[in-house]
C-alpha cells in the first residue's frame, strides 16, 4: 500500500510531527505548506522533486509530515473525541447523583444568597431577622427556633446547629446542668437560644461573636427571645482576643460547659488559650459542632491524645 499524498489528507486536522526515519517529496513538502501547514523550524535539507528527503531535525525544530500510520492515527483521534466525552456522562450523572445535597447547598448558600443580596440590599442574617419578627412569638425561645428553621428549610440556607443536632445539645445541657456556659461563635444566636432555655436557674451564658453584623441580628434575636444580659452576655471580638480578658473583663472564671462553632481550624488554638488562663477545670463539658466536616483533625488529635492521658 502506497503512502497518501497530502492532498488526500486534508480532512485531518491534526499536526503530527517528523520522525527522524521519515522520508518524503520535497514536492509534498510544498504542498503541505500550501494547505496551511508550517514548519517549527529549520529542517536539515530538503532535496529536489522525485528524490528521498531525510528529515534529522536538529534539537526541537521539526517539520509536519504525512505517513500512512500516523494518518491513521489521526483519523481514530478525531473519531475517538467523541466516544471520550460520551463515555464521561454516565460519570456526571452518578456525580450528581451523589453529590447532589452538597451542589444545592451550593446553590442556595452562594447562588441564592448573592442573588437575594443584590435585590434586596440586606444580608441573609438580617433578611432571616426580618423573617423572624415577622412571624415568631417574641418571648416564645421554641417558636422562634422553630421560625428560623421555616426560613432554612423554606427561604434560604442559614448554617445553624439546626434541629437534628440541637436535640443533642439540648440533652447535654439537661444532664450537665451547668452555672457557666461559654460559646465561641454566636452566629445569628440560634444555638445561643437553644441552650440559654435548658439553664438552670441562676446560670449565665457568655456568647462571642467576631462580625459586628452577624453580632447585631443576634443581639437583637436574643432579646427578642425573651433573654437579658443578666443571662446572655454577647461580646463582641475574636475569641483570640476575648478570651484572655474573660476573667478580668467579663467576670468568667471557669466555664463548666464550652460549645464551639466557630472557624474550625481555630478549636484547637483556643481549647489552649482556655486551658493556658485556667477556664477550664475539670469535670468541664467541651461539644464541638463540624468536627469531621468541614473538619477540625489537628483538634481531634488533640483531644483524644488528652483522653488518653499521653
Amino acid at each position: 500500500m502506497g503512502s497518501p499524498r497530502p492532498s488526500e489528507l486534508t480532512s485531518c486536522k491534526q499536526r503530527l510531527w517528523i520522525a527522524g526515519s521519515s522520508r518524503l517529496l520535497s514536492s509534498d513538502v510544498g504542498q503541505l505548506l500550501e494547505g496551511g501547514y508550517k514548519t517549527c523550524g529549520p529542517v536539515s535539507s530538503i532535496h529536489p522533486a522525485g528524490s528521498g528527503l531525510q528529515a534529522s531535525y536538529l534539537s526541537s525544530y521539526s517539520l509536519v509530515c504525512w505517513s500512512p500510520t500516523r494518518h491513521l492515527l489521526c483519523t481514530a483521534a478525531e473519531m475517538v473525541s467523541p466516544a471520550i466525552a460520551l463515555a464521561f456522562i454516565p460519570f456526571l450523572v452518578t456525580l450528581i447523583i451523589r453529590y447532589r445535597h452538597y451542589f444545592l447547598l451550593f446553590y442556595r448558600a452562594v447562588l441564592v444568597r448573592r442573588l437575594q443580596d443584590c435585590l434586596t440590599g440586606l444580608s441573609r442574617e438580617e433578611r432571616a431577622f426580618q423573617y423572624v419578627l415577622t412571624h415568631a412569638i417574641p418571648g416564645d425561645p421554641q417558636h422562634i427556633l422553630e421560625t428560623f428553621d421555616q426560613w432554612c428549610y423554606h427561604c434560604e440556607y442559614l448554617s445553624n446547629v439546626g434541629p437534628h443536632k440541637g436535640k443533642i445539645l439540648d440533652r447535654l445541657i439537661y444532664e450537665t446542668t451547668p452555672l457557666t456556659v461559654l460559646e465561641l461563635g454566636t452566629y445569628c444566636g440560634y444555638a445561643t437560644i437553644l441552650m440559654a432555655q435548658c439553664l438552670p436557674m441562676g446560670a449565665r451564658l457568655y456568647t462571642v461573636e467576631m462580625d459586628p453584623r452577624n453580632a447585631a441580628v443576634a443581639e437583637k434575636v436574643i432579646r427578642l427571645a425573651g433573654f437579658d444580659e443578666d443571662t446572655v452576655e454577647l461580646i463582641v471580638g475574636t475569641s483570640e482576643e476575648v478570651i484572655p480578658q474573660l476573667k478580668e473583663k467579663h467576670g468568667l472564671l471557669k466555664a463548666d460547659f464550652v460549645f464551639m462553632d466557630h472557624w474550625k481550624r481555630c478549636y484547637l488554638r483556643d481549647l489552649q488559650l482556655l486551658e493556658a488562663h485556667g477556664l477550664l477545670l475539670k469535670g468541664t463539658t467541651i461539644v464541638a459542632d463540624n468536627v469531621v466536616f468541614p473538619g477540625a483533625p489537628h483538634f481531634l488529635q488533640y483531644v483524644k491524645t488528652c483522653a488518653t492521658g499521653a
